[in-house]
């Protein structure tokens, strides 16, 4: 008997985007310079992150309770600034390069991300049960229900995060700790250029990816809570192109409420997988340490390799994740 889910089929658009966007948020690969991605530090910001750190350790709190307008920050103003420009009029992501993890304790480090990082939006939850500041790093556990892909090696295909969520983040944020031996490399790929081929090419089934369809929740909910939810994969509001991009959360979604995946669905999700993966789409960069990244999560796909760790277990690949949204609350759901 197939399973209750979280109904969010409010958010079905009225009438699809039906025409190409042509301006700088369709972009593709050829077309592009990965280096407008990059906001460096100058010395005046790399001078607040010594001040910063030392009025941490005058003033100990916890550091949740830290907020940037308890500082004095004006370069990471301009900096932060410039990075917000590019997630919403660049190319959906930006690179700060970079904080200097090896003069610092990376509690120091994490701090310092942890601030400046609200002054691109507020932070909120990014787990069920509150975390606020989370580890993303292998922990050896296999990928399935209720692990998700950011705690193992996988590869995770081109996604948006929370792709389930009642109020997915608006941006997402990571600080490099360390990078992988091998592989762990980013690649990006705009959502709006992806539409305009499915636009071109598969309208019909562009058209399903528009209705509302099972996404696996992942066992972030309360335990008697529904499993999956059911929403649609694009919105349009006249304006703005949004997504909740997760082919495989759909699959599993399906899976877990035991229910058949419709095959004009299916179609629909092979298509947009695909032309999501053809490289005229996609970016790819590295991640470096000490990088801060920032994307876009509602307007652009992501994408990480499979990776290989360093044999020493204190310099595994380990991000720092923060989710930033204004909407809703900052608990898990808004």
């Amino acid at each position: 008997m197939p399973l209750d889910s979280l109904d969010l089929s409010f958010e079905t658009s009225p009438q699809m985007l039906d025409h190409p966007i042509t301006d700088r948020r369709a972009w593709v690969s050829g077309d592009i310079d990965p280096s407008d991605s990059l906001v460096h530090l100058d010395d005046a910001a790399l001078g607040e992150v010594a001040a910063l750190v030392d009025a941490l350790h005058d003033k100990p709190m916890p550091l949740l309770l830290r907020s940037p307008e308890d500082f004095d920050l004006p370069a990471w103003r301009i900096v932060m600034d410039q990075a917000k420009a590019r997630l919403n009029d660049g190319l959906g992501f930006a690179v700060v390069d970079a904080l200097p993890m090896d003069d610092y304790e990376i509690d120091d480090m994490i701090a310092v991300y942890w601030i400046v990082g609200q002054l691109l939006g507020r932070t909120v939850a990014q787990k069920w049960d509150g975390t606020m500041i989370y580890d993303v790093t292998d922990t050896g556990r296999q990928y399935g229900y209720g692990v998700r892909g950011s705690y193992t090696s996988v590869e995770l295909v081109f996604h948006t995060d929370n792709a389930f969520g009642v109020q997915p983040p608006e941006y997402v944020g990571l600080l490099c700790k360390y990078p992988a031996v091998s592989g762990g490399i980013s690649r990006f790929c705009s959502l709006y250029s992806v539409h305009n081929r499915m636009l071109e090419k598969y309208p019909e089934l562009l058209n399903r990816l528009y209705a509302p369809m099972h996404f696996d929740r992942q066992a972030e909910h309360a335990p008697d809570a529904p499993k999956t939810a059911l929403a649609p994969f694009f919105s349009y509001d006249g304006t703005r192109l949004t997504a909740r991009a997760n082919v495989s959360l759909v699959r599993k979604g399906y899976e877990v409420a035991e229910l058949e995946l419709e095959p004009e669905l299916a179609d629909a999700l092979e298509a947009v997988e695909t032309v999501g993966n053809q490289p005229e789409f996609w970016l790819e960069q590295p991640i470096e340490r000490g990088h801060l990244q920032y994307l876009n999560n509602v307007e652009l796909g992501h994408y990480r390799s499979h990776f290989e760790d360093h044999k020493n277990p204190e310099k595994k690949r380990h991000l720092i994740r923060t989710w930033h949204r204004d909407a809703g609350g900052r608990n898990y759901d808004g």
